[in-house]
Parts: structure tokens; C-alpha cells; sequence
């Protein structure tokens, strides 16, 4: 596998070396995915020579306590079984601990003596990755910080910093401008990657490959050939421990203002000028551009939103979602839902898109499948009742890959028609393993290419088309009646009703 910071012919490296600053990094997210995934890249021999990691967290630790504790994150939470010694010596030789609270003047001088050191050590420039990893309310405070002590300017070698923003990033409209403007007082555009960990996944990332790499898609991917297009994101488990967050969250803030209205974006943009971070991004927030106003009339024909029930999951009773530990009496949160979207350009006009989010559903899946016309004359009528549509699907999760269903005949003496699969599957086809969405976007991250990052105006136009439903859900108020589901079902009836509805049939069976 090729290193993208290996030295080129004149001796000369593509990119200098590189150091990860992890803010919150005793928390979840780091010990399962962050390290992990810096260990694969590692194991692959992937990341800029002399790689050094900085975890910044409020707990007291030594660097050595902190290192064996990673240690058992990465044996645990690494696609990589075994953890190899020999890699593991090498990757973590340069681990540092800095402790110290988010607002604590002294903890960033701590920070900026340990990256001057590095510096020198190297004798010449030092990229800097700073990961916030934290809780959304400390994001303008570790900023704020980072500026006032010179750490997000070029150091005196030249490196070039960065800062990588996990989601939720703002909870509506006015929060997420009101973040953009905080974090662009302290730092440049540029330098903002605000991170959405559904760009990494291949599939996601083949979707522009298979798009635009293939002649034979692109000319049929239009209202003329298309009838209608499903997104699902559909997860199996509850709230799982996150009842405090997603009580204020709900499935709207929480997958589909960022996963699902991404994963559309990149069905519906048209091609980019090139494969570059602007070019992409531009194409993107055009397609969020061109959604269709929410009127009063699609806020209450065209939106669904449930709350699961008791039920069963893997064989397992679950409690309903107000029985969990932590969910306010009488809540009506959403942990489903689902609405009917239009895209007014010249190449979605008519083509009705739905999309659906849920917890506690039958599978964890996530697909996007996407509805062919039927063929205009009905020449094996006489044959039988009603030809099978052709449908291409996305699978995302678990298990990523790409099918085509059409029709054909079975052998035998009768004119018979029968729907069969052509199958694409990562593993199968290429026999290894595909990387964990965080190893892709970590090493971007790294190189400075922000294609599947999102920017200012991409976060902004999806809260703006979202809002109507908040506030309309906002103005109903705690009185509002919430469709219940059973837990381990599809969802609610509403939501297949909206399919039949907008498309004369109900959702693809996943």
C-alpha cells in the first residue's frame, strides 16, 4: 500500500511530519476509534514518519499509565488481531500526556513546551492535528485557547495547524452559526475540518467512483430513468447509556441532519470540475441548496416521526424508549423518522427521495437504493402479472458492498422472468479487509485534503433545511402525540404509508 509521505525522487518528503493532539482523550471515542484507527494506519505503514501523539484530557495520568491504558483500548477496539509488539513499540515511543482543564491557561503552556520540543527534536517543521474529541460546549473554549497561545498559527519551522471538529456540531440553525463565527475568530477556513465519520466508509466514498468512473451510470442517473430513491440508516440498538444526550438530540439532530443528508448530497451532485475538497464540496451544498422548501402542507403529510415501544430485538424483550434510564418523563423525542424530499434542479425534477433514520428497528442496516422506471411496453404481459423493477443498492453497513438486481429467465421450456442480484462485496472482491472509516479520514486529516469534510456553508445549508421541522416540532410542544413502534419492527405504519404514498409501493426490504 502506497505511503502518501514517502520521500519522492529528489529526496524531498510529499508532507512534513505530523503530530495529533487529542482533546478528551480519556473519553469513549478515542480509546474505540481515534487510537485504533492511528495503530491501523500504523500497522500499514501509513502515517508521516516521526508520528507523535499529545492526549490532552482533565484526569491525572502519566504519560506511561496513559500509554498501557491505550495499550488495552487498542487490543480491544483495533481491526488488527493480534497488536503487534513490534508496531506497537514503534507507534506509541512517542506518546505524550498533558493534563490540565479546557479553560486552564497553565495546562497550554504545558501543551506548547511539549510541541517546541518535538519541533526541535525534528529540526524542521511539525504539522499539528488538533482533535476535538470533547463534549460540543468545549469546542470554543479549547479554541479560544489554542489562539491565545500562538498554537494554531505556523510555528517558527513552518508547520501548519489544523483542527478537527466532531459532531454534533451545533444543535440548530443559530448554534451552528454562532460556532462557525466563534471558531473562525481563532483560526481560517482552511483549517476547520469538521468531521462527519460517514464520508470515510468506502462505500460512501465509491459512490463518486461508481458515478463518474463508469460510463455506462452516469448518462441513466436522472429523472428520465430513475422513479424514486430510498436512503435508510437503521440501527438495532437503543440509546445505549446516551439517554442525557439524545434525549436533546433525537434522530434528527443526531443522524439525519449529518449522515443521511450527506450520503443524499452524494447521490444527487452533479460532477464535479475536479476531485478536490472545493470542487466537491461546491457540488454539495448546491444539491442542499436545491431542496425543496418544507411547507405546512409536507410538515404534516410528508414527515413522520415515532418513538419505540417494548418489544423484542434478537429474541431479547427491550423496554420502551420512555422506560429507559434517563429519558424524561412524558419525552417527545423522536428516535424515528422519516420524510419525503424533493431536489428542484433539471436532473431530480419529480424524483421523490426518502429517507428514513431509527433506533431500535429490526437490523442495523444502512443502504441506498435506488428505483429504475419499469421498462415503457409490456411485451411479457402474457407471461407474467408485472416485471420486477431494477433496483441498485448501496449497502454502507454492516457489510459494504454494491448490488444490482434485474430480471432474467430461469432455464426451462416456459417463458418464465425472475429477479436475480449481481453482487459487488469488499471483502470478497478484494480480499482484504476495509479500513475503519477514522483510519480515511484521520490520514486526510493529516495530508490536508478536506474533500470529505464538510464546510462552513454545508453545515449551515443542512440546518437551514431541517429547521421548519424543529420548529414546527418546537411549537407543538410537550402535548404533541408521537406514534409509538414496537421495538424490532420497521417502524412505525406511518412511515410506510408515506412510502405508498409518494411511490405506489412500500420500503425496499432490507
Amino acid at each position: 500500500m502506497h505511503n502518501p509521505f514517502e520521500p519522492v525522487r529528489d529526496g524531498r518528503t510529499l508532507h512534513t511530519p505530523c503530530v495529533a493532539i487529542i482533546f478528551g482523550a480519556t473519553g469513549d471515542l478515542t480509546k474505540r476509534k481515534l487510537v485504533p484507527a492511528l495503530y491501523n494506519l500504523a500497522v500499514d505503514g501509513l502515517l508521516p514518519p516521526r508520528f507523535s501523539l499529545i492526549s490532552f484530557a482533565r484526569r491525572d495520568y502519566s504519560s506511561d499509565a496513559f500509554r498501557e491504558e491505550l495499550r488495552l483500548s487498542v487490543s480491544s477496539f483495533s481491526r488488527r488481531k493480534p497488536l503487534r509488539d513490534d508496531v506497537w513499540e514503534e507507534f506509541s515511543s512517542r506518546f505524550h500526556y498533558c493534563q490540565g482543564n479546557f479553560d486552564e491557561d497553565r495546562a497550554f503552556v504545558r501543551l506548547s513546551e511539549i510541541i517546541k520540543q518535538m519541533e526541535d527534536e525534528v529540526g524542521g517543521p511539525l504539522n499539528r492535528i488538533f482533535y476535538f474529541a470533547t463534549a460540543p460546549e468545549f469546542f470554543e473554549i479549547i479554541a479560544r485557547k489554542l489562539s491565545e497561545h500562538k498554537l494554531l498559527s505556523a510555528s517558527p519551522y513552518g508547520g501548519e495547524a489544523r483542527v478537527v471538529v466532531e459532531k454534533p456540531f451545533g444543535h440548530d440553525l443559530d448554534s451552528a452559526r454562532a460556532l462557525n463565527i466563534s471558531l473562525l475568530q481563532c483560526m481560517e477556513e482552511r483549517q476547520i475540518f469538521r468531521i462527519d465519520h460517514y464520508l470515510g466508509k468506502e462505500t460512501v466514498q465509491n459512490l463518486l467512483i461508481f458515478r463518474f468512473a463508469n460510463g455506462i451510470f452516469e448518462p441513466i442517473w436522472n429523472h428520465k430513468y430513475i422513479h424514486h430513491i430510498e436512503i435508510s440508516v437503521c440501527e438495532s440498538l437503543g440509546v445505549e447509556g446516551r439517554a442525557g444526550f439524545f434525549d436533546q438530540a433525537g434522530v434528527l439532530r443526531d443522524i439525519v441532519q449529518n449522515h443521511v443528508l450527506q450520503l443524499l448530497c452524494l447521490v444527487a451532485l452533479e460532477p464535479p470540475v475536479a476531485f478536490e475538497a472545493d470542487a466537491v464540496r461546491d457540488e454539495k451544498v448546491k444539491v442542499l441548496r436545491s431542496l425543496r422548501p418544507l411547507s405546512n402542507e409536507c410538515l404534516s403529510r410528508k414527515v413522520v416521526r415515532a418513538q419505540y415501544g417494548t418489544g423484542s430485538v434478537a429474541g431479547k424483550t427491550v423496554p420502551g424508549y420512555l422506560q429507559e434510564p434517563g429519558v424524561g418523563a412524558g419525552s417527545t423525542t423522536e428516535t424515528f423518522f422519516a420524510m419525503q424530499v424533493a431536489i428542484d434542479n433539471w436532473r431530480w425534477a419529480g424524483v421523490p427521495i426518502f429517507i428514513r433514520a431509527g433506533k431500535r428497528l429490526a437490523k442495523r442496516v444502512t443502504d441506498i437504493s435506488i428505483f429504475f422506471r419499469q421498462v415503457p411496453f409490456g411485451l411479457f404481459s402474457n407471461h407474467v402479472e408485472q416485471v420486477a423493477e431494477n433496483v441498485l443498492s448501496f449497502q454502507i453497513q454492516p457489510d459494504e458492498g454494491i448490488a444490482l438486481k434485474f430480471v432474467a429467465k430461469p432455464p426451462g421450456s416456459r417463458v418464465r422472468i425472475q429477479p436475480v442480484n449481481m453482487e459487488f462485496s469488499y471483502g470478497s472482491s478484494f480480499g482484504v479487509e476495509p479500513p475503519d472509516a477514522y483510519e480515511r479520514l484521520l490520514l486526510d486529516a493529516m495530508k490536508g485534503d478536506a474533500t470529505l469534510f464538510t464546510r462552513k456553508d454545508e453545515i449551515e445549508a443542512a440546518w437551514s433545511y431541517v429547521s421548519p421541522i424543529i420548529n414546527s416540532w418546537r411549537e407543538q410542544g410537550a402535548g404533541a402525540v408521537v406514534p409509538s413502534y414496537d421495538a424490532g419492527s420497521w417502524g412505525p405504519y406511518e412511515a410506510e404509508h408515506l412510502l405508498f404514498e409518494g411511490a405506489g409501493k412500500g420500503w425496499r426490504r432490507l
